[in-house]
């Protein structure tokens, strides 16, 4: 699969058709979101895109349009269905386009077919632009196929601002959480206010492990501090109003994952923020890293 090297505005990004990631950001010298090999393999999706849901299906099994749906484990610890289909497969380059070095993207397509659990067809297609205004990503979904379809979406980078995420500084203006049980599924929704994980007077991270949804968003942003550099994602709330926030604690991996999402964990089941393309429908949203 091809690599593409896009440069903007003192950045740089690579980007692999193998799930149209990006599989390493930097500004000049630092490196913002970790890289690995252009072939992957891709670590803890790293620098992907997550469709046609983010997180997890909880028990890989969903009822839609009063229809039961078994999905493939690929979580088999905890038996969930996680970040749907299409962050380790070949997708297609179709334009990319510089301008000496202010400004470059590339535009990248992938058809997902139906298959067992999700029967449905859709279209998508990934835009990277790079500029002085950091990385923007749009993805957009179409609905090609015959019957109304269950859809989520949400990226899923690194953001790298020392070595030591313990150290970071976390400004994140949620206002709710949601609360898991041991298999990481959703048990309630809950006020910041009353738990380790109210990030809105920034503060560090420390011991706090995180890997929850956070929503009641003031607005569509998150700010990382560290003892090498600052970084910034921004979206727009309206359209991403979940965010993922993981800590990485126990996995040995470099970063701060921060996943804006179109809707919370196990959606398939909940219907919260559920989004159903009907057929000839698309939905679009974007989200842009910058060095803060």
């Amino acid at each position: 699969m091809s690599q593409f090297t896009l440069l903007g505005g003192g950045y740089r990004a690579d980007v692999t058709e193998l799930g149209g990631a990006v599989h390493g950001l930097w500004r000049g010298d630092r490196e913002l979101i970790p890289s690995w090999p252009e072939d992957g393999p891709i670590p803890f999706y790293s620098g992907t895109v997550l469709a046609p849901w983010p997180n997890r299906v909880v028990g890989a099994r969903y009822v839609f349009a009063d229809e039961c749906f078994e999905l493939p484990v690929n979580e088999p610890d905890r038996g969930h269905a996680l970040h749907g289909f299409v962050s380790d497969v070949p997708w297609t380059a179709v334009e990319f386009a510089a301008i000496e070095d202010e400004h470059a993207f590339i535009r990248l397509t992938h058809t997902l077919e139906p298959r067992p659990g999700y029967p449905y067809r859709l279209r998508f297609e990934l835009r990277h632009d790079l500029s002085a205004e950091g990385l923007k990503t749009t993805m957009t979904a179409e609905n090609v196929g015959e019957a109304a379809a269950p859809y989520g979406t949400g990226p899923h980078p690194w953001l790298l601002a020392g070595p030591d995420v313990r150290d970071y500084e976390l400004d994140l203006p949620a206002g709710q959480v949601l609360l898991v049980d041991q298999l990481l599924a959703p048990v309630t929704l809950e006020d910041v206010t009353y738990t380790p994980y109210d990030f809105r007077t920034p503060r560090r991270i420390g011991e706090t492990a995180v890997d929850h949804a956070f929503t009641g968003l003031a607005e569509g942003r998150v700010r990382v501090h560290g003892p090498e550099c600052a970084l910034e994602m921004t979206w727009d709330a309206g359209a991403l109003p979940w965010v993922q926030i993981c800590t990485g604690t126990g996995l040995g991996f470099r970063g701060l994952a921060v996943e804006p999402m179109t809707c919370p964990p196990d959606a398939y089941n909940s219907g919260t923020d559920l989004i159903v393309l009907k057929p000839g429908d698309t939905h679009e949203a974007s989200w842009t890293l910058a060095v803060s």
